[in-house]
């Protein structure tokens, strides 16, 4: 935890999830005349256009199947929360209201910060999850240990599924990347390696192990197989005999994947296309420019892929 950071106060029993409105809405063009005409012009922008129904952003099907987990819960204890963090002000954001009241989106908390930063108010949420399309807020978040990606333009998947489907990349997202700094800095082999040598000694938490394991406690409350409403998988790149201290890490960690795809290399995309993910987690540019071809995909800038 960072000095001086306070502990989320999350309800145990409950997966919250932060998202920024450019993540849910498409802000793209408000946020372009932002940049290059100023606030104000911003401001007068969405107050003109403040009856105007804002049209679903990439991550909006996400939110969608997260909510919709609540069914049969009560109003005071739902399974999911997902809360919203913007930089508009509560003026400005009134369209946002407007439009999540229209889609019948059930949040009821948020956060306008009139273009201040919106990332440490993840914490005080308690929110496991912080999905941005904003790298530098995304950044933030991960130095502060807070699962976070930055969602990227994507194409929605032609197969779409009742359940809510994630999928993550192991190294440097559900692991740490000590594994993927030995093979960038001694190659393949090294890797190899490393792995059978240690296979008896479990992979150190990434960033989304938190997530991963509030998901699987939340995938838990429903019947295990086809009649659960969650759906998860690893795809990684990573082959035999590398596999094995992975799944010994699950096992050790008592947390399940529904699915497992050792890929050793080969193209994501396609793989997760026929999974029919919701939302993809990635650490590496490569396999994230790949995969948003195929599905909505989160780029996670953390371990030794994105420095330098």
């Amino acid at each position: 935890m960072a000095p001086n950071s306070l502990p989320p106060e999350s309800p145990s029993d409950r997966l919250i999830v932060a998202i920024t409105a450019r993540a849910l809405f498409d802000l793209e063009d408000s946020h372009a005349l932002f940049q290059s005409s100023g606030l104000e012009a911003y401001a007068q922008f969405q107050r003109s256009r403040e009856k105007e129904i804002l049209a679903p952003g990439i991550a909006f099907p996400l939110v969608q199947k997260l909510l919709a987990l609540n069914e049969g819960a009560t109003e005071a204890a739902p399974r999911v929360e997902v809360v919203l963090l913007s930089r508009n002000s509560s003026d400005t954001g009134l369209r946002i209201f407007n439009s999540i009241r229209h889609y019948g989106l059930r949040i009821v908390r948020a956060v306008f910060t009139s273009g201040a930063e919106v990332w440490p108010y993840v914490r005080p949420f308690g929110a496991q999850l912080f999905l941005s399309a904003n790298p530098d807020s995304v950044r933030g978040a991960l130095e502060h240990e807070v699962a976070a990606a930055t969602i990227l333009p994507s194409k929605p998947p032609e197969r779409t599924h009742d359940q809510l489907r994630i999928a993550f990349d192991g190294d440097a997202v559900i692991f740490g990347d000590e594994s993927e700094r030995v093979s960038r800095q001694s190659g393949l082999a090294a890797f190899h390696d490393n792995e059978t040598s240690r296979v008896g000694e479990a992979l150190s938490g990434g960033p989304f192990k938190g997530f991963l394991a509030a998901l699987h406690k939340l995938q838990d409350a429903f019947p295990p197989g086809d009649a659960s409403p969650i759906r998860t998988a690893l795809v990684t790149a990573r082959s035999a005999p590398a596999h094995e201290r992975v799944i010994l890490t699950l096992r050790e960690w008592g947390v399940r994947l529904d699915e497992a795809m050792f890929l050793g290399g080969r193209d994501k995309g396609p793989f997760l296309e026929t999974f029919g993910a919701d939302i993809f987690f990635d650490d590496s540019q490569h396999n994230v420019e790949n995969a948003r071809r195929h599905v909505a995909t989160g780029h996670v800038p953390f371990g030794v892929t994105n420095e330098g």
